[in-house]
C-alpha cells in the first residue's frame, strides 16, 4: 500500500469511527469540508489533492472543534495501525 493509499485508509477509518460518536450524517459532512480530499456518501476517501499529511491534520482538526479530547483519545488506536504516518496533535 503506497502511502497515499495508506492516508486515504487511515483518513477513512477516522471518519468510520466519527461516524459511531456523531452519527453518519455530522461525520461526512465534516469531513467533505475539508479541502483537498473527497469523499463519498458513506464517508469513504476517494482522493487527496495535494500534501495528504496537511488533509489528515484538516480531518483532525474539523472533529477535534466538534468533541475535543474524546477525537484524540479515540484515534489513537488507529494510529497504532499506521506507523509509517505521524501523528501531528
Amino acid at each position: 500500500m503506497d502511502q497515499t493509499e495508506q492516508y486515504k485508509a487511515v483518513m477513512s477509518e477516522i471518519i468510520a469511527k466519527q461516524s459511531i460518536i456523531l452519527g453518519p450524517d455530522m461525520s461526512v459532512m465534516r469531513a467533505k469540508k475539508v479541502a483537498g480530499v473527497t469523499v463519498s456518501e458513506k464517508g469513504e476517501v476517494l482522493e487527496i489533492e495535494g500534501d495528504p499529511a496537511e488533509a489528515l491534520k484538516q480531518l483532525i482538526d474539523t472533529y477535534v472543534e466538534l468533541s475535543g479530547q474524546i477525537v484524540k483519545n479515540a484515534l489513537g488506536s488507529i494510529f497504532i495501525k499506521y506507523p509509517e504516518i505521524t501523528q501531528s496533535h
